[in-house]
């Protein structure tokens, strides 16, 4: 395991993330979901920032209500009272992010930025509840996560998009790759596409970078195990109860 230079990630690893507050109970990124993997005893949360038409920072996967709400349309082309109004599996409204990081103030929040809209508003949440130490801004777009850095500086923990992941994956391999300065963790699934993309020597060149490596998003209790075998810092589940019980075998849950 590898220390991050960043308190974001000042917590003993290997960590936990409730990705979306953990789908699997089919409420994601409600507050509901959030406060279930708190009781249980999770400290690191995964969730989706999108904005409305009036500029709102929900925390929302989708681009649209339709696929798990009770209503229909795109966030973005929606006012915030509209949206409001949404519920998720039926029963549940949609958060705005500001009101998850006041419910849940010990909480470390790993935030994917889905459209670029939302990145500004999401810097200045953050300056304004000075939540530097609590926060991990993370895409698929390189371009997104390094205007992120750009903007906000070394206090904002950022980890790879799609871009530095290959980058890692390349040099893993001993082939020269530009790597963007500035991310803490490198965020990655198992495998894509079919083609494996964590193994010992892409978490060794990880770690010999001063970066962490967190994977996503794993369910099946053999799988997370054999990824601590391989020494990655954090598995992102939307199983909760099952990552609790494979750590707490392993004496790793904290």
């Amino acid at each position: 395991m590898k220390p991050s230079r960043h308190p974001y990630l000042d917590h003993a690893t290997p960590l936990a993330f409730a990705h979306r507050g953990g789908a699997a109970d089919g409420v994601e990124n409600t507050a509901a979901a959030f406060r279930r993997a708190a009781a249980a005893g999770y400290r690191y949360f995964e969730t989706d920032v999108h904005t409305t038409a009036d500029g709102r920072l929900v925390a929302f996967h989708d681009p649209t209500l339709d696929r798990v709400t009770d209503a229909r349309g795109r966030i973005s082309a929606l006012p915030w009272s509209e949206v409001r109004r949404a519920r998720v599996g039926g029963t549940e409204p949609l958060p705005l992010f500001e009101e998850l990081l006041e419910e849940f103030p010990e909480a470390r929040w790993n935030v994917d930025v889905k459209a670029e809209p939302a990145l500004e508003p999401l810097l200045e949440l953050i300056r304004r509840t000075d939540a530097w130490d609590r926060v991990c801004v993370g895409s698929f777009s390189e371009a997104r996560v390094a205007r992120a850095h750009r903007l906000a500086g070394p206090r904002l923990a950022t980890s790879y998009g799609v871009r530095g992941v290959l980058g890692l994956r390349l040099r893993s391999y001993g082939i020269p790759a530009a790597l963007r300065t500035g991310a803490v963790c490198a965020q990655v699934p198992e495998r894509q596409g079919g083609i494996p993309v964590v193994d010992a020597r892409f978490v060794r060149t990880a770690h010999a970078l001063g970066l962490q490596v967190h994977v996503w998003t794993v369910n099946e209790a053999e799988r997370m195990a054999a990824l601590l075998d391989l020494g990655v810092d954090g598995i992102m589940t939307d199983h909760i109860e099952t990552l609790r019980t494979v750590l707490s075998e392993r004496g790793a849950w904290a």
